[in-house]
């Protein structure tokens, strides 16, 4: 622990617990503190001049109370002591007037975080905004610099962010932590006029630490490398056919599996995974984690958003639905346990969010997954949102390359990929040994066994 993280620690649970006692004082049966501030800085830079910037440094609480089974939120960036005094005091009198919730109610205090791993997810290194525009530019640069059909940038983005949160609550618990992000992007856009009008694509690096970011020259290259691929993009005819998912489109459908295990949707009958716990949903050789203690994970944190330790929990075990994703309401609305993934803002009630979730890398390479397809489709950008969670009814727009006898023959655009969650997580035939983890949500490629494929 950093010592400013120390002297923040204390600082913020000495105000938290002013506030708990405060309620108490006012009849509460129980209530919690959330405290968070941080610093964010972010550039754009575009054809080489600073586009748009942004800083800020924010600083909030949010104060949740219970008055038996009744409960209510609200928070404040104002920090006087008559702001706190007078959030205390509407907030209780807010919950006073609310409906009861029998199932409401701050977990039970034994199953409080009891450990505080450092998971590796802050690095205090700062970096001016000079330097931020540098490694924009540097970044766009190389794009434009990477072959001379690329004629324009839609920019490029540096950014750096650094959080502080405390959770304290009526049962003795205070928990803190840091965390800290850097990214990189980029989006060229290439012309030719003789092989297919203009086309743009992107490139992003993602971490916790900086000295892990991708450098400047090697996001550019490879946005320059996609948009590139894309000149020449063609229309097919409807077909079904074997469908191969790049890392980033892959990803969405774990996306979509994060949606349908949450226990807010089953819970609401909202889920066409609703009764399916125990049952198969995926050949035997995927299986898919949530890891909340995963070293490093842009999601990772030592506690979730009620105080409840994070760990790592089986989602898809050898291809069976072992467990859904759960914080204490929507767990106790199930008759089930919370696995920690309580997700919460500032002043909101808690919800249930993935932290890192990932489906575990296979053995095949991406080329010999793209080998093993003789007529398909490689889909490397979905676009629009048609996916039914009630029922698992699935139709997005897409754009990628059309494989022909195991390699990828020419871009494709203007098709639309359709089928059933259900059916395309149980027609997974492979699995890619690519696993990177770029977000919150991340897989490998997977190549699906048979979709349907519209176009003309």
């Amino acid at each position: 622990m950093t010592k400013s993280l120390i002297l923040e620690h204390q600082q913020f649970a000495e105000l938290a617990t002013e506030m708990l006692d405060r309620a108490k004082s006012l009849g509460a049966t129980e209530a919690d503190v959330l405290v968070a501030e941080g610093d964010s800085v972010s550039v754009q830079v575009r054809l080489s001049e600073v586009d748009r910037l942004s800083k800020a440094r924010e600083k909030s609480l949010g104060l949740r109370v219970f008055f038996g089974k009744r409960s209510a939120s609200a928070s404040t960036s104002n920090f006087s002591r008559e702001s706190l005094s007078r959030l205390v005091a509407d907030t209780c009198a807010l919950a006073k007037a609310v409906a009861e919730d029998e199932v409401s109610g701050l977990p039970e205090a034994k199953l409080m975080s009891q450990d505080f791993p450092d998971l590796n997810v802050y690095d205090a290194t700062t970096l001016s905004v000079d330097q931020e525009i540098d490694l924009a530019r540097r970044t766009e640069d190389a794009a434009m610099s990477a072959d001379s059909r690329i004629t324009n940038s839609e920019g490029a983005d540096c950014a750096v962010s650094h959080g502080t949160v405390l959770l304290a609550n009526h049962h003795g618990f205070v928990g803190c932590h840091q965390s800290s992000t850097y990214s990189l992007s980029v989006s060229p856009i290439a012309g030719d006029s003789h092989n297919g009008g203009m086309q743009r694509d992107s490139w992003y690096s993602v971490k916790r630490k900086y000295h892990q970011l991708e450098s400047p020259e090697a996001v550019g290259k490879e946005a320059a490398r996609r948009t590139l691929r894309r000149l020449g993009a063609k229309k097919i005819s409807t077909q079904q056919v074997p469908v191969v998912f790049d890392q980033e489109t892959a990803q969405s459908l774990l996306g979509h599996l994060a949606t349908a295990v949450s226990g807010y949707s089953l819970y609401k009958g909202a889920s066409f995974l609703l009764g399916y716990l125990g049952k198969r949903l995926a050949p035997d050789f995927v299986t898919v984690y949530d890891d909340g203690r995963l070293p490093e994970g842009l999601g990772s944190r030592p506690f979730d958003g009620e105080g409840l330790a994070t760990q790592k929990t089986s989602i898809l075990e050898n291809g069976m639905l072992t467990s859904y994703l759960l914080d204490t309401y929507s767990g106790r609305k199930l008759g089930m346990n919370s696995t920690g993934n309580a997700s919460r803002g500032v002043g909101d009630n808690p919800s249930v969010g993935p932290t890192n979730l990932y489906l575990e890398s296979g053995t095949s390479s991406p080329e010999e997954i793209i080998g093993s397809v003789k007529q398909g489709l490689y889909v490397t950008e979905l676009i629009g949102f048609g996916v039914n969670m009630l029922t698992g009814d699935y139709s997005r727009g897409a754009a990628g390359y059309w494989i022909e006898n195991g390699e990828l023959a020419y871009p494709v655009e203007e098709i639309t990929i359709a089928g059933n969650l259900k059916q395309i997580f149980s027609d997974i035939a492979l699995v890619g040994n690519d696993l990177e983890f770029r977000s919150r949500i991340a897989s490998p490629t997977l190549k699906i066994r048979e979709m349907i494929v519209a176009g003309n």
